[in-house]
């Protein structure tokens, strides 16, 4: 279950479902409005805008996968069934080993997210009071500590 492998298109709508588990079990401070707005963002275009790797089960059914663009870990998420096994911490180091990443944008209020990655050798540089959607969600700006 180490295996990191490319994710293909016709793949992104099994992306979306654990994008939208793990947002339902971890971004306890969003609306329902807040998912069936994102929803269909994350289908047409932020998953065609990064480069995908994914970890799969033994039966290649996808449990986590990131999105990563200029150095920019853009998405990290893990079905919720499989929280817990290191999956978000395997794809994390590739996401910095192979893929380079730097920087991670973080919602401040998904407080389990922002330990993973202060745990994971980030630290917080700067704070937006809004998301990238201009939505009233404050997030954290992290840097890899070198």
């Amino acid at each position: 279950m180490t295996e990191i492998t490319p994710v293909d298109k016709n793949e992104y709508p099994a992306l979306v479902e654990i994008w939208e588990a793990a947002v339902r079990a971890t971004h306890h401070f969003l609306k329902e409005t807040d998912i069936a707005y994102f929803k269909p963002l994350i289908l047409n275009r932020y998953l065609p805008a990064v480069e995908l790797k994914c970890i799969r089960d033994k039966d290649q059914k996808i449990l986590g996968f990131i999105g990563v663009a200029e150095q920019n870990l853009e998405m990290l998420f893990i079905h919720p069934e499989y929280r817990g096994k290191r999956i978000g911490k395997t794809l994390l180091a590739y996401a910095i080993d192979h893929l380079n990443v730097t920087k991670v944008d973080v919602n401040e209020q998904n407080v389990q997210a922002v330990g993973f990655y202060k745990h994971g050798g980030f630290e917080t540089i700067t704070r937006s009071e809004l998301d990238s959607s201009g939505k009233a969600y404050p997030i954290l700006h992290m840097e890899l500590k070198r």
